[in-house]
């Protein structure tokens, strides 16, 4: 099983695939969703995904449906919005961290002068 940096993921008329991001192959598909226009987001050790108004959590390694939410009374057949403050890939924390170690040091510098 490859590991989750080497996924990527796609959401297509109600299904959920995850693809091997070095060959393209299907690693997985997951057609238990309901129809409609797809909406992913990768949420730490969470794929959620939006569709036609329902709500689902899914194992991003294997694809299994973790739990899922109806959304009843919200609406059906709408795109969904969906974003996450653990989202962050580990690159942009990488940077993040560069990026205030360089402002830490440009700030020691300029108090030492």
């Amino acid at each position: 099983m490859p590991a989750i940096d080497q996924l990527v993921f796609v959401g297509l008329n109600g299904y959920a695939v995850a693809l091997d991001r070095d060959s393209g192959e299907i690693v997985w598909s997951n057609n238990d969703l309901k129809s409609g226009f797809t909406t992913l987001m990768l949420d730490g050790d969470r794929l959620i995904v939006s569709t036609g108004g329902h709500i689902f959590a899914l194992d991003p390694l294997t694809g299994e449906q973790l739990w899922y939410q109806p959304m009843a009374g919200y609406g059906s057949s709408t795109a969904a919005a969906v974003l996450s403050v653990r989202g962050a890939s580990s690159q942009t924390q990488i940077q993040q961290s560069q990026q205030a170690a360089q402002q830490a040091a440009a700030a020691a510098t300029a108090a030492g002068s």
